[in-house]
């Protein structure tokens, strides 16, 4: 089922990004954004390096905040956070009844990641839980040159690339993403690196 949509400015966007994989628990932080520019809370939790508790770590994390109510829309970076630890976004849409964007840099290679997948236990069902995610929208971003692929949960691919593009201004990675990355990686790493 997919919400109706009516898209404000300052749509309240809460982006989840995990950061360097550098122990067996792996932390995640939400930046909580109101629209394209105005950052509101942080949230943290963590999960399982190459684990299966992705999925049930961030529905805690967001039924628990006290942004919970005010969130319109539930923004990841990709379908497996911690290594490969697979995020169920159905399960996520279902528990907690927000709409969720997936956005990818790069169309992703099945054939790859299938393959690393047969090295881990559980192999098969994480791949179930990878391609339940649905199918994967072309879009172009703010940055006509590097468009961004999308996958999403409660809301149309139109209402979706709408809000990457109405929340991509410094990039083309919406800022509640792009700030969730920094501030993941600020706090494990000590500083900043790499790209959400």
């Amino acid at each position: 089922m997919t919400q109706c949509f009516h898209i404000k400015d300052e749509i309240r966007i809460l982006g989840i990004d995990d950061s360097a994989l550098i122990s067996d628990n792996v932390l995640i932080v939400g930046a909580f954004f109101r629209g394209k520019g105005w950052i509101d809370g942080v949230l943290s939790s963590y999960m399982k390096r190459d684990g299966m508790d992705g999925t049930e770590s961030i529905i805690k994390m967001v039924r628990e905040s006290k942004y919970f109510q005010q969130t319109r829309l539930i923004m990841l970076d990709g379908v497996t956070y911690a290594g490969f630890n697979p995020i169920d976004i159905e399960q996520i849409y279902y528990d907690c009844k927000i709409p969720v964007l997936v956005l990818m840099r790069k169309y992703p290679d099945m054939t790859r990641i299938e393959k690393a997948l047969s090295y881990l236990p559980h192999g098969g069902e994480r791949l179930d839980i990878i391609k339940k995610a649905g199918e994967i929208f072309r879009v172009k971003s703010n940055d006509a040159l590097n468009p961004v692929y999308i996958q999403c949960k409660g809301i149309s691919v139109e209402d979706a690339a709408r809000i990457v593009r109405l929340t991509s201004t410094k990039s083309n990675i919406p800022e509640p993403l792009r700030v969730a990355h920094l501030i993941a990686t600020g706090i494990i790493l000590g500083e900043s690196r790499g790209k959400a």
